[in-house]
């Protein structure tokens, strides 16, 4: 009885990490556009920030060599 009881328990563990295991775990990578709204030279990057904000995406930063303003949003 015990033998079955024991196998049962390995049987089981075995299907918990055999789940896990096949599980695939993905991280969302930071994806970048230009703002529709932000218009001009982009020298503060909070102002960019809270214009893409207001845009829906999860924040913004002045980029390039001629600053202008890229959101951010989790693309995956």
């Amino acid at each position: 009885m015990e033998t079955k009881v024991l196998r049962f328990t390995m049987f089981l563990l075995f299907l918990v990490i055999a789940a896990d295991v096949a599980v695939k775990r993905t991280e969302g990578k930071d994806c970048w556009l230009p703002s529709m709204t932000f218009k001009g030279i982009c020298i503060i990057s909070k102002h960019c920030a809270k214009a893409c904000l207001n845009e829906g995406f999860n924040g913004g930063k002045c980029k390039g060599f001629l600053p202008h303003c890229d959101c951010v949003y989790t693309c995956y």
